[in-house]
């Protein structure tokens, strides 16, 4: 049985607000436990908007429940009607997901059948102890960069062994590779991106940034490599225009990197493009198929190392 991170946050928080409230002798002190375990969430942005949802939702709940418990008594059937007036009240200051949290306490309200300002204060002191434990626990949330570092390095391997797979397939044609690399970057990928995403938002500072932008670039090549590698299928191998472009894929391959190497490749693609277009023109169907096919091929080239190049700007 594993105990993570969170679940160990959730416990503690718990536990110490109820003690919280518990030494300063709150009425109903446990359910300041109750909040704690509802604000505890996988990120400190996400931890934020539910804290000030909570609050909002506990305001709203409690200025409706003393209204109609003093107008019209301490009934099931007023419940009823705190419920209808508050539950849209929440969704319309968008704080629908505190709906659970701010029914506590107008049933505390409830079950004591009188309200006094210091029972409202009460349940006030019960929230903030409750998301204030809280708020505080998820400041003390870990580092991803190991993680995604392994993320970056795995998927870089990947792309190496991608690029040179293709590269192959244009010295020899068709060969023994199974495309499991294309499978496992596409998985990589969504899960280092949304990994990158919890980060940005636990930490906020410009190297968790960093990494969100990354996978975020590498994702948008890895849509250039799969619409690439239907072309370098269709490409005639054994050829001369064949073999120097295995080489250009081979050495993007050694290339492959976090750091900005875009400008050098696209400058001998550049050059590689004004020799194509120098040659004599395709005699037969199969050349000029072959042509388009090699130009396709080196504007697919193009567009992913011009996404690189995006990154470092």
């Amino acid at each position: 049985m594993k105990i993570g991170y969170r679940i160990l946050k959730t416990a503690f928080g718990a536990g110490i607000s109820i003690a919280i409230a518990q030494l300063l002798q709150l009425t109903f002190y446990a359910s300041a436990g109750t909040v704690t375990m509802l604000c505890i969430q996988r990120t400190r942005k996400k931890s934020y908007e539910i804290a000030w949802q909570r609050f909002l939702a506990c305001l709203i709940g409690l200025s409706v429940a003393a209204a109609m418990f003093t107008v019209f008594g301490y009934h099931p059937w007023t419940i009823i009607l705190i419920i209808l007036i508050s539950i849209p009240l929440m969704i319309r200051f968008k704080a629908k997901e505190s709906v659970i949290a701010s029914s506590v306490f107008i049933f505390h309200l409830y079950v004591l059948k009188h309200i006094t300002w210091s029972l409202i204060l009460n349940e006030l002191a019960l929230m903030v102890i409750g998301v204030s434990v809280a708020l505080l626990l998820n400041l003390f949330m870990p580092s991803a960069d190991q993680e995604l570092r392994r993320f970056q390095q795995k998927i870089e391997e990947n792309f190496r062994i991608i690029f040179h797979e293709m590269s192959q397939y244009l010295r020899v044609g068709d060969h023994d590779w199974n495309e499991m690399e294309m499978v496992e970057t596409g998985r990589l990928l969504k899960e280092a991106k949304e990994r990158s995403v919890h980060n940005v938002e636990n930490r906020f500072d410009e190297e968790e940034l960093w990494f969100y932008r990354y996978f975020q670039m590498r994702d948008k090549q890895f849509d250039v490599l799969d619409h690439l590698l239907p072309h370098i299928t269709s490409f005639h191998p054994y050829s001369d225009h064949g073999e120097k472009l295995a080489d250009f894929l081979d050495e993007i391959a050694e290339g492959i990197h976090s750091g900005n190497t875009a400008e050098v490749y696209l400058d001998k693609l550049d050059k590689m493009n004004e020799e194509y277009r120098k040659m004599p023109l395709p005699q037969t169907e199969e050349e000029f198929d072959m042509r388009a096919v090699l130009f396709l091929i080196m504007n697919e080239i193009r567009r992913y190392l011009t996404i690189k190049k995006s990154l470092a700007k």
